[in-house]
């Protein structure tokens, strides 16, 4: 077949001999490349007509996802193939050659990029699509396969472009001899790539390991933040005021940080109210139980209400309650403070946290201080000079006229 389809570039060739050489040559390429162009669309036309809503369905958009590619390939294998026969010079056929072999070591990558992207797409829409999926087991999947594809794309096309380089030949006399030496230009390019390859394993390390998936809630200074998009060398962070943090992917590695939705979305959020000691606690925990139960976010697993500490002014209730997401749970938090700061304020003003003075009053001074009842009870001090120490002088005194008396009988 490929000695039939020279015979027929050289015929063509020699019907455009009134035409100067090297022009019909040009135009016996033009040729060669049309007669691939045809083909490519002829063997397109019959793959897209294959039946089937799934399968077929597949085989129809990764064809015409691949058209382009594969087309430009195949003009180029066509166009190479008849070089032989164009009558071209030596070195204008050398260099047509060369850059023919570049086009198609470029072109063959940006196939396997494309190829990589539709597949990655594909496994993603056929887990989006099942009805009974688990939301971790979604992300975690997402971010696999996100993070996989891009530190892939960027193999791709490292590859890619060493290959082509080395089709040169003074590019790879350099590339063998930079290798042989392997001494002070090894260790300088490994340590100015230390951060790309450092950042590029870290990449690889979050997909096999997971630490973090897409749609996942951190807490990362301070801020909540959303896994929004996870490259091979960063990653970004959507704030909940729509801020964007651009954090390096190695960081996930090397800090600690909290991710709430890690195993599961459902979190328990925590109230504290601060009441005075004169509160009623069965009708506040009975008002608590009917806030919780009624609400609906709330996802019917856990509730509690404690009194958890107490100091010298109040006493600290702690409410519990879980909901399906993080967002939830603060929302369902908002909801529990709004509606028992209500119930207290209307139903139970004794509950509420008071300030407390004491008023210590002599008992002479009571009438002057108004109602008896406002004071503490008075402090029963000893009266003045009750005790007012030894004193030396009496117990000298006293020894000294015994002795005196004694003497003078």
């Amino acid at each position: 077949m490929k000695t039939e389809f020279l015979a027929l570039l050289t015929k063509i060739r020699h019907l455009f001999g009134w035409l100067p050489g090297l022009l019909s040559s040009i135009l016996m390429l033009c040729v060669a490349g049309l007669v691939a162009e045809m083909f490519s669309r002829f063997i397109t036309k019959l793959i897209l007509r294959i039946p089937g809503q799934k399968r077929g369905a597949f085989v129809r958009s990764f064809t015409m996802a691949m058209q382009r590619p594969v087309r430009i390939m195949l003009v180029i294998v066509f166009v190479g193939t008849a070089l032989p026969v164009s009558g071209l010079p030596y070195d204008i056929m050398q260099a047509t050659t060369h850059t023919l072999v570049v086009l198609f070591v470029l072109m063959l990558g940006y196939a396997a990029v494309v190829a990589t992207r539709i597949l990655s797409d594909a496994y993603l829409k056929r887990i989006n699509g099942k009805d009974d999926k688990d939301d971790i087991l979604l992300r975690t999947h997402m971010t696999q396969v996100r993070v996989l594809r891009r530190t892939t794309d960027l193999l791709i096309g490292l590859l890619t472009i060493g290959a082509a380089l080395m089709t040169f030949e003074p590019v790879r006399q350099y590339g063998l001899s930079l290798f042989a030496s392997a001494g002070a230009a090894s260790l300088v390019v490994g340590l100015a790539a230390r951060p790309l390859l450092t950042n590029l394993f870290a990449g690889m390390q979050i997909a096999m390991t997971q630490p973090i998936r897409m749609e996942d809630l951190i807490i990362i200074n301070g801020d909540w933040a959303w896994v929004e998009e996870i490259t091979s060398t960063y990653v970004v962070l959507r704030v909940w005021d729509w801020r964007r943090h651009i954090v390096p992917i190695s960081y996930f590695l090397e800090n600690t940080f909290q991710n709430w939705t890690h195993n599961s979305a459902a979190l328990i959020g925590v109230v504290f109210l601060y009441v005075d000691f004169n509160a009623p606690m069965d009708r506040i925990r009975e008002r608590l139980r009917e806030i919780v139960h009624s609400a609906p976010l709330w996802d019917g697993k856990e509730f509690a209400v404690q009194v958890a500490d107490c100091n010298a002014q109040v006493m600290t209730i702690r409410v519990i309650a879980s909901a399906r997401s993080a967002m939830q749970s603060w929302d369902l938090r908002c909801e529990i403070r709004e509606q028992i700061l209500a119930f207290l304020r209307d139903e139970c003003p004794e509950a509420l946290p008071r300030e407390r003075v004491s008023h210590v009053a002599s008992v002479s001074g009571l009438d002057v201080m108004g109602d008896p009842g406002m004071l503490s009870p008075p402090i029963r001090r000893p009266p003045p000079g009750a005790y007012p120490g030894p004193r030396n002088g009496a117990g000298g005194g006293g020894m000294g006229s015994t002795d005196g008396g004694q003497g003078h009988g």
